[in-house]
């Protein structure tokens, strides 16, 4: 009898086996096809509609006129010289409040709040709010005159700078707004280091620089890699700002390509062609940088233990 009773309950141990490596499936499965419809679809669509030409044949004309494209060279420039520039400044700032922060200083939690404002204000916010300011008459030339840092007539004209000076102003701004964000996901890994792992390091004759370099460092890897990823692929994928400050072709990058040809250029005859084409562009670049980040920081290395 015993026997048998196994036999008639081994079918419900295989029901609910099924069921539990079934279950996690099941619970993404709404995400999954929310991002079928509503990413890959549009994704494949753009992607075939990047080889489709204008009188509807199958084409490579579309990456030659992009790779052609006067504004292209200037805009890939600009991109990368923003991407480099803007992540190591706002990496090394967001490391350094992050590690400030951490210390649990007297005032440091209204420190905190106030550094988290800039991060909840939208793109187009910032830029309107930077382009009151940094215009002739602006709030920030008012502001030099009453600190007497300006006199008399003096102004000072941010937005007629040449395209490096514009560069500058850029990153600075987008440095402002989005150096909030990369501090709290550093400052959330340096509160799951445990304060033990610090005072050994003290307590064996380390200083404070070498406990950072060569055990704060190395622990909060995976969350470097975290944060410099997420804001490698917001870098590239920058334009707002620099739209609303300088509007379209004076400081080209290449997402603002892709808005210009889709919005303020829609009835040309190539205009789906260069706008399809450039995304899929972007986004080859920003798979590319994403990979080769990974692979420098060593994501990429078997961990010890590991087949």
């Amino acid at each position: 009898m015993a026997a048998i009773t196994a036999r008639q309950l081994s079918p419900n141990k295989k029901w609910k086996t099924f069921w539990a490596k079934a279950m996690p499936y099941l619970l993404i499965l709404p995400v999954v096809i929310y991002y079928a419809i509503f990413w890959l679809r549009p994704v494949i669509e753009l992607s075939f509609g990047s080889f489709i030409g204008a009188e509807g044949e199958f084409t490579l004309g579309n990456y030659a006129m992009v790779f052609q494209d006067p504004s292209f060279t200037p805009a890939f420039l600009n991109t990368i010289i923003i991407v480099v520039f803007s992540v190591s400044l706002e990496f090394m700032i967001a490391l350094l409040l992050a590690l400030l922060i951490n210390e649990k200083f007297p005032g440091s939690g209204m420190f905190l709040f106030l550094a988290m404002i800039p991060m909840a204000l939208p793109a187009a916010a910032v830029a309107a709010m930077w382009l009151t300011g940094l215009t002739a008459h602006g709030w920030i030339n008012s502001l030099l005159h009453y600190l007497g840092i300006l006199t008399g007539s003096e102004k000072i004209f941010f937005l007629t700078g040449n395209n490096w000076k514009n560069l500058i102003l850029i990153i600075i701004v987008d440095a402002w707004q989005v150096i909030p964000s990369v501090m709290i996901i550093l400052l959330a890994g340096l509160q799951n280091i445990p304060k033990e792992v610090k005072e050994a390091g003290l307590v064996f004759g380390g200083n404070g620089w070498t406990v950072l370099r060569k055990i704060t460092i190395p622990i909060l890897k995976p969350t470097i890699q975290t944060a410099v990823i997420l804001r490698l692929i917001s870098a590239i994928q920058i334009w707002l700002i620099i739209a609303i400050l300088f509007g379209f072709n004076r400081l080209p990058v290449l997402l603002e390509r892709v808005v210009y040809y889709s919005e303020e250029v829609p009835n040309l005859d190539i205009s789906y062609q260069m706008a399809s084409t450039y995304t899929v562009v972007v986004a080859v670049i920003v798979s590319l940088a994403a990979m080769v980040f990974l692979y420098v920081s060593g994501a990429f290395k078997k961990q010890p233990g590991e087949m």
